[in-house]
């Protein structure tokens, strides 16, 4: 039997080992999966005969350059501008801390080194994984392919994906396919992660049955830039999961002493299939959040579906009266109130309030929506530049563009180079300002266009900059900034809706804004999908009166809070057309919501059934679990009688105990676990009646 050299990563639920090949070539994974899951064969070992390929082409290998593995996907791509590409390296050393390792590999005539890092993430089932590339000769290196990392699923019969999916006003769409043999790629690039895929995949055997909880494997990028995901099922029947950031022009150079460091790849298991996968996704997103976890999620209201770009101070202290009158706690003033913005064809960069809106002063209107109980929020757009605004006229410079090409507009706008250091301290210095000068605790940090002619002249070649990752550095630089100058404002993150939702912007941010769609049945695919990837806490979500774009369906007002109270409640809907009516069921539905939303941030998450069901829901248990709160949705037909005998939909718990209690003081009913796990917990539903919200108590 071949001794190997190996180390074990365990996470709160699991353990991840990685061993030496025997002749100290590359480092492969041995098992992961539940503890224990270590002690005995590998069952990824692979036959040493091979036949068209190398055994590193066979082998489970962590991460291997082209040159070592030139077959079946290489994780890096490296050489000397002008010479062969390949790298050929050998083991140097191995590093293991707490709950840490790094694995060192040389190539001494190329020169580099190659560390692959390791760190369990504590409290968590998540390991994060990077690569580290030093340039160690005396010229510098081309690297056409930098991988963060390399991903082996122990699956039998080929691999079922799940991912997510979509396009503007229809994000994080739950999709899946089955790959038994060949390539499965997605990716970005935009400047950002996308609306078309979430950087976020889940991995499950092929063969395992679709309604069961079979063993999830997750990897999620933390990087809000260009990225790719590639899945390829391998020859023996292996698949193995690439993941990396894609540099924009092609190719990184990296200079004599440099060292590139890769984007994070949190790596994630669960024994309880999607739900259980879900759930330790949302455990490690509270645990990015740290204390602002605690901070509790004020009911938002939004005036941008109200009155668009018409933004004046007599129209706004309308509607922020309206809002406080329902129960909102957060006023925010959208796009519209700044100069030059009458429509979206002026105004960006120019971050100053219109006075013409404002005619007794911008802060004159915050001291009166602050007097009546609210928070006041704003919304910017700090990357973006209007070709009129004086912005633009002083440092035309300061946008991306390719000298003698023309500039192309999109929404009416261009993009600054946030990768250029007097951009950045530009950003921050308007952000500062209206950060000090005004009483705002709340900013929506927007991004409606991604970078076309992306080019810096006077910087060089186009080929040696990296625009890509000086972008997502500036980026971070200014929401660091944020967190340390102004750790009291609440920051949300939106990119047109979900274009840019990764780890690095979560880590940064208090919520993100999932979709520009706020319709009813829309959006519940919409958050059925994000609640796969993203915690309740981040998810920010408004009851409007927005028809249905992809579904049509009307739905009722309390479905429309229902669905949002599954994250952070906001409210965007034009409230002067709403009658006493409907005014007086908000005010009841967000006082319902206050009460229970701590359970809902904090506690844990399942998905109860999918939007093509009838009836679905999600179920949060509090921490302690002493409440248990459920809110249903019927997705079905709601005209005509129910079918004899007509008995109500139910919906079947999970995570509850058998024998125990659970009251609901709406109704009076009481049920024990084993009838909430059995049977479910039952709605009759009918055209005046589509949604609810239970709560129930542990006795």
């Amino acid at each position: 039997m071949t001794s190997y050299r190996r180390w074990t990563l365990r996470t709160e639920h699991t353990a991840y080992t990685v061993r030496l090949a025997p002749d100290d070539t590359w480092a492969e994974l041995h098992a992961w999966g539940p503890h224990g899951v270590e002690e005995g064969p590998s069952a990824l070992d692979w036959s040493r005969r091979t036949h068209f390929i190398t055994p590193a082409d066979a082998a489970p290998v962590e991460y291997l350059p082209y040159g070592a593995r030139p077959f079946t996907g290489a994780d890096l791509v490296a050489g000397r501008p002008g010479h062969d590409r390949g790298v050929w390296w050998t083991f140097a050393d191995a590093h293991e801390g707490d709950g840490s390792l790094r694995l060192t590999f040389t190539d001494d005539v190329l020169g580099l080194r190659t560390a692959l890092c390791y760190a369990t993430v504590p409290d968590t089932d998540v390991i994060h994984r990077w690569t580290e590339l030093t340039c160690t000769g005396d010229e510098e290196l081309r690297l056409e392919r930098l991988d963060s990392a390399a991903v082996n699923i122990p699956v039998t019969t080929g691999a079922r994906l799940t991912y997510l999916t979509g396009q503007w006003s229809q994000e994080f769409q739950r999709t899946q396919l089955d790959l038994t043999r060949g390539t499965f790629t997605m990716g970005s690039r935009q400047g950002v992660p996308g609306h078309a895929y979430a950087p976020w995949l889940a991995v499950q055997d092929a063969a395992a049955p679709r309604d069961a909880p079979a063993p999830a494997y997750g990897m999620a990028l933390e990087w809000p830039g260009n990225w790719h995901f590639t899945a390829e099922a391998e020859p023996g029947g292996a698949v193995r999961v690439r993941a990396g950031r894609v540099p924009h022009e092609g190719a990184v150079h990296l200079a004599p002493g440099d060292t590139l460091v890769t984007p994070r790849l949190a790596c994630a298991f669960s024994a309880d299939g999607l739900d259980g996968l879900s759930r330790v996704w949302h455990r490690y997103e509270r645990r990015l959040a740290g204390d602002r976890l605690h901070r509790t999620r004020k009911v938002l209201y939004n005036s941008w579906e109200a009155t668009g770009f018409d933004v004046d101070a007599s129209g706004q202290l309308e509607l922020a009266k309206a809002a406080a009158d329902i129960g909102a706690e957060l006023f925010v003033v959208d796009d519209g109130w700044f100069t030059g913005r009458t429509d979206d064809t002026g105004g960006l960069g120019d971050w100053h309030p219109d006075p013409a809106a404002f005619p007794q002063g911008f802060d004159r209107f915050v001291d009166d929506v602050r007097a009546l109980g609210l928070d006041f929020g704003l919304w910017v757009e700090p990357e973006a530049v209007s070709p009129g605004s004086r912005l633009y006229a002083e440092h035309p410079d300061w946008v991306y563009r390719i000298d003698e090409r023309p500039a192309r507009l999109v929404r009416n706008q261009l993009l600054l180079d946030l990768g250029r250091t007097d951009v950045q301290d530009f950003v921050i210095a308007t952000l500062d300002r209206l950060l000090t000068d005004h009483a705002v605790s709340y900013l929506k940090w927007d991004m409606n266009r991604p970078p076309t002619e992306r080019g810096r002249p006077g910087a060089g070649p186009a080929d040696r900059l990296d625009l890509d990752a000086e972008h997502v550095a500036g980026y971070l630089r200014v929401l660091d900034h944020l967190r340390a100058a102004h750790p009291d404002v609440t920051v949300e993150g939106c990119a047109g809706g979900g274009g840019r939702i990764d780890h690095a912007t979560l880590a940064r941010t208090d919520v993100v804004w999932p979709s520009d769609n706020t319709a009813p049945l829309d959006r519940l695919s919409i958050q059925f999908g994000f609640l796969h990837a993203h915690a309740p806490h981040v998810m920010s979500s408004w009851v409007t009166d927005a028809p249905g774009v992809f579904d049509p369906r009307p739905r009722s007002l309390a479905f429309r809070f229902v669905n949002a109270m599954c994250g952070v409640l906001g409210i965007g809907a034009d409230l002067r057309t709403w009658n006493p009516e409907q005014r007086a069921e908000a005010a009841r539905w967000i006082a319902r919501y206050k009460e229970v939303r701590e359970v809902i941030h904090r506690g844990e998450a399942r998905l109860l059934g999918c939007p093509a069901d009838p009836t679905c829901g999600v179920q949060y248990d509090a921490e302690d679990g002493s409440r248990t709160v459920v809110a249903a949705l019927s997705t079905g037909r709601l005209d005509g009688a129910p079918l004899v005998p007509g008995r109500p939909d139910r919906l079947r718990l999970r995570g509850l105990t058998p024998d125990a209690h659970y009251h609901d003081a709406a109704t009076g009913a009481t049920y024990s676990g084993a009838h909430l796990l059995h049977y479910g917990l039952p709605f009759a539903w009918s055209a005046d009646h589509d949604a609810e919200l239970v709560v129930l108590i542990r006795q």
